[in-house]
């Protein structure tokens, strides 16, 4: 599903995706238009600091996802360990605690929020002749199985 790159609307529809599907694990996926070829992989949510006007010319109210929601919130995936144990050749993959303060991060602390830290972000480069739709798609899978490892060592 893709989501607008407005903040109320992108909350309402994580908010659905939660509601409705009622998934195990749900994966976001943002563009980190600088990186050429790194994926990163992001472990909390941050609550405020959302000055930056979305597509609609608007941002949250009170520069914050949640009016009554904590600080951060950190992901059930450790981010840490998949970074340390996937490789994927001709990317490299990353490491961070910090989605930057934009439709990304608070796309990915709704998720958090209203799924009980059961929710993952990461943010991918761009396609080019390094990135490619296969290296890309590759990437994601391997990242995503670990991922998927991780919640049924947890449910164990």
């Amino acid at each position: 599903m893709q989501l607008p790159v407005v903040y109320q609307k992108a909350k309402e529809q994580v908010f659905k995706i939660w509601k409705t599907l009622q998934p195990l694990l749900t994966v976001h996926v943002g563009l980190a238009s600088s990186a050429k070829a790194i994926i990163i992989l992001e472990q909390c949510g941050k609550n405020k600091g959302y000055q930056e006007m979305d597509a609609c010319g608007f941002h949250p109210e009170g520069d914050c996802c949640m009016l009554d929601g904590p600080e951060k919130i950190e992901s059930t995936i450790n981010m840490k360990t998949l970074w340390k144990n996937v490789s994927v050749e001709g990317i490299d993959i990353i490491f961070s605690r910090d989605a930057g303060r934009y439709i990304c991060d608070y796309t990915y602390y709704a998720s958090l929020y209203y799924g009980n830290g059961r929710a993952a972000f990461i943010h991918v480069p761009p396609l080019s002749k390094l990135v490619t739709v296969d290296l890309l798609g590759k990437a994601l899978q391997t990242i995503i199985l670990e991922m998927l490892k991780q919640c049924g060592e947890e449910r164990e």
